[in-house]
């Protein structure tokens, strides 16, 4: 049986420190996806776990926002036999490029590394729709808010977790003067 936290302990992708995350949160603790996708059988385990959760649904194309999404993407759509793209920032929106494209009824699965607030998958999801794609849902390998997203469709995760978050004024690693990472894609 596939055990999601061991995974993440064993590759070190489940780090603790001070981090600045994409959301624009501080946290204690950070999931470095990056480093358990960078082993394909761990990424193909993770992919066929969520193909059961996905079980009997038709998808068509599975869609990452860059950069955490981009290799879960692909492969998800290599395990459900389907196409796999992914959107990037122009000028701070999420924008399909590189002549990817959603026709229209397009059964789609945004597929996200991790997710806080859910503002990149959102960001996704309100994208292909707005393309004529039919959303089944949402699939995270780590969901930071143990439940408590809400995409507008069903989504599905692999393991989830609620470490503590803060605004910047809020948060007492930056009262007690201790530098932050900032290891997400994004900078804010």
């Amino acid at each position: 049986m596939l055990n999601p936290e061991q995974i993440f302990h064993e590759t070190g992708a489940l780090q603790k420190g001070h981090f600045l995350l994409t959301s624009g949160l501080h946290s204690d603790t950070y999931l470095q996806c990056a480093l358990v996708l960078q082993y394909p059988h761990l990424a193909q385990k993770l992919a066929e776990a969520m193909a059961q959760q996905l079980a009997g649904q038709k998808i068509d194309v599975v869609v990452g926002p860059a950069m955490g999404g981009v290799t879960w993407a692909y492969q998800l759509g290599l395990t459900l036999g389907c196409r796999a793209i992914f959107t990037e920032r122009s000028e701070d929106v999420m924008t399909l490029r590189r002549g990817f494209s959603i026709a229209h009824g397009e059964r789609v699965l945004v597929a996200e590394d991790v997710s806080t607030t859910g503002g990149s998958a959102q960001e996704v999801v309100r994208l292909m729709e707005g393309n004529g794609g039919q959303v089944a849902g949402v699939a995270l390998i780590v969901d930071r808010t143990a439940g408590a997203l809400n995409f507008g469709v069903p989504y599905y995760s692999l393991y989830q977790l609620n470490p503590q978050t803060w605004t910047r004024g809020n948060c007492p690693l930056c009262q007690m003067n201790q530098p932050f990472d900032r290891p997400g894609s994004r900078k804010k």
